[in-house]
């Protein structure tokens, strides 16, 4: 019988790499697939219902993880498939190079002084209304997205592979999306979404302060402190409306030296996120160091991933 942890365990690591090296899948990307599925499933399920929506939540997130579970099972004793299987779940459900390329190149409008670009780019990277934003409120909303990003798209992904392999990488993957979906508190998903942003929530709540960790420990890298960026998570993160963001976003702030936060506009609904951090409204600059600082982290959650394969 062949290990299937260090089996697991490489190929999350391949799969990481894909991510490196290639980014997201240009056609037919899985999460895409599921999405489109679970809009239609909306569809015909949707009422202004929390239980009808943690049935709806309940049928998606269970399809995919049951999916990862049948794939785990039939390569049990097979250990280039369940290599392969797991580098390509890893791959589909990472988003980490897609998020560092989106980061640099609003970086590289914002230096152009295109803010008529970078506003109609932000929507790369958040659903954050951007038409009111000046230069400075797009560099603080793009850094702020590389920052929850880095947690959701990245390291949770990783934990809850090296925790379950196959099944956690797809349920995972799954739920977040749903939260993406229908999780914000709009007038049809208020009710609806209710149960799939509370379990996202519940999903990330290790993984978001693990980020939080690994931001305070490479903040040495990208010209901070992890003193400085300890202190803003302790001190700030409540501030911050999200439970698993608030953690994330300030331990960023304080790693890099700069103020994050404030009143953020969704669809034309305001929503006051506090202040996170002490130093200046971050620049284009600034956003560029998020973005290496988010890779450093990427690579701490891969090497807790590959930890947790083994336990």
């Amino acid at each position: 019988m062949f290990r299937a942890q260090a089996v697991t365990a490489a190929g999350i690591v391949a799969g990481y790499a894909a991510d490196v090296v290639f980014g997201d899948p240009r056609r037919g990307h899985p999460v895409a697939v599921f999405g489109r599925a679970a809009g239609a499933l909306e569809q015909r399920m949707w009422a202004d219902s929390r239980r009808r929506g943690a049935v709806y939540a309940g049928v998606c997130a269970g399809a995919a993880t049951a999916a990862g579970a049948l794939l785990q099972a039939g390569t049990r004793t097979r250990p280039l498939a369940r290599f392969a299987v797991t580098a390509a779940a890893t791959w589909t459900v990472l988003g980490g190079t897609g998020l560092a390329r989106e980061g640099a190149i609003m970086a590289q409008l914002l230096d152009d002084g295109d803010v008529p670009a970078a506003r109609a780019r932000l929507g790369h990277l958040c659903g954050r209304d951007a038409d009111p934003l000046d230069s400075t409120g797009l560099a603080r909303a793009a850094t702020e997205s590389i920052a929850e990003n880095t947690s959701d798209a990245v390291v949770a992904p990783l934990f809850w592979g090296g925790l379950a392999g196959i099944p956690g990488l797809l349920g995972y993957r799954a739920l977040n999306t749903l939260d993406a979906m229908i999780g914000h508190r709009s007038p049809r998903h208020e009710r609806f979404g209710w149960a799939a942003a509370r379990a996202d929530d519940v999903a990330n709540l290790v993984p978001a302060r693990l980020s939080a960790l690994a931001a305070a420990v490479a903040a040495p890298l990208v010209g901070g402190r992890p003193a400085r960026a300890l202190r803003a998570w302790r001190r700030d993160a409540a501030r911050h409306p999200s439970p698993n963001a608030g953690p994330v976003e300030a331990a960023f702030a304080g790693a890099l030296g700069v103020r994050l936060g404030g009143t953020n506009s969704y669809g034309g609904r305001t929503e006051d996120r506090g202040t996170l951090g002490d130093g200046p409204a971050p620049r284009p600059a600034d956003l560029r160091r998020s973005v290496r600082l988010s890779r450093l982290v990427g690579l701490a959650a891969l090497a807790v991933a590959v930890g947790a394969a083994y336990r």
